[in-house]
């Protein structure tokens, strides 16, 4: 056991922690990954040596300092290898380190669902159980050329491999990106699908006329929805565990566009799949920013994309005489 897969629990307004808390992990070793906007990677092959402690046994130090240092709670997956860590982080819970046991990746793998894996999505899942192979189990047992015929060539081999155990990923060390987040909290738990959207509307909008005026573009848009049972802010009180599910996907290409981070943020929210959800906030966070002038835009012949880009241009220059609020944000991304 090498590689750790830590997840803070992190308050969904602390937008400055996770830099501090990859500090904490670097004391132990130099090889951290950052996984935002909660988690990281971190390999502690010669922290072990060092130490002279188990990657398990320094999880639970790496626990205790978190709290007592940063007041954060942390859930820990242990494996051989990135991959295995991920996996074992899904069956962790505060205070208990999930570790894959020596020699036996496969079969601590077998009885997962093949959602559990890394880089296995909603339609590949779809896809596989509707022959059967539903647990990563079943996968690794079925014949390389059945999946590459269901999956590719390429993500079929990749599939077989993964469920059988083999982890070719490492730890690549790297900074947390700068981010820009922005939130929609309201007024009462909502049901509403058609007013989750409009939240997502805005927000959308919000961000990318904050790129633009910054001259950024993002990589990544990630999505957290607030369910009703956290605690109300203006009485403290609470209906249970504090609940939030939070999302990522990475663009097709860098942007500040509006549009393009509103429809990123609609496919982010469909995916869920929420039915009846009581929904107390939405935001959405624009990850691995980067200058605008040294990004790549896929040129297109839509004529409606062009004339979006061009009115975003003249509010951009109204909201720059007449302040923020002279254009409202969102109006533009639809």
């Amino acid at each position: 056991m090498t590689i750790l897969c830590v997840r803070f629990q992190l308050p969904s307004t602390d937008e400055a922690a996770l830099p501090a808390l990859l500090g904490l992990l670097e004391e132990f070793t130099p090889v951290v990954e950052a996984l935002p906007p909660d988690g990281a990677l971190a390999d502690l092959r010669g922290a072990e040596r060092y130490f002279g402690r188990s990657a398990v046994e320094l999880a639970s130090v790496i626990r205790v300092r978190a709290l007592a240092l940063h007041g954060v709670d942390c859930v820990i997956g242990a494996g051989p290898g990135p991959m295995s860590a991920r996996v074992a982080l899904r069956g962790a819970r505060p205070g208990v380190t999930c570790a894959v046991p020596e020699g036996g990746v496969r079969e601590f793998l077998a009885d997962k669902p093949v959602v559990a894996l890394p880089g296995v999505g909603t339609a590949t899942a779809r896809t596989l159980c509707e022959y059967g192979l539903d647990t990563l189990g079943r996968v690794a047992s079925a014949p390389l050329s059945t999946l590459q015929r269901l999956v590719g060539a390429k993500a079929g081999r990749e599939l077989h491999d993964k469920a059988n155990g083999v982890d070719r990923g490492r730890v690549v060390p790297n900074a947390v990106s700068r981010s820009l987040a922005t939130e929609r909290p309201f007024t009462r738990d909502e049901l509403d699908p058609d007013r989750h959207r409009r939240a997502l509307l805005s927000a959308a909008g919000e961000l990318g006329a904050r790129l633009r005026a910054m001259e950024k573009v993002c990589r990544t848009l990630t999505l957290t929805v607030r369910y009703a049972d956290l605690p109300h802010s203006r009485t403290g009180s609470s209906g249970g565990t504090p609940t939030a599910t939070t999302r990522s996907r990475t663009l097709g290409e860098p942007t500040a566009h509006s549009a393009a981070l509103t429809r990123t943020a609609y496919g982010l929210y469909e995916a869920l799949g929420l039915q009846r959800a009581r929904v107390r906030a939405i935001a959405l966070r624009a990850e691995a920013l980067g200058p605008a002038d040294q990004a790549s835009h896929q040129l297109t012949f839509d004529p409606v994309d062009e004339k979006v880009r061009r009115i975003e241009e003249v509010a951009d220059r109204v909201r720059a005489k007449f302040g923020p609020g002279a254009v409202k944000p969102g109006t533009l991304a639809a």
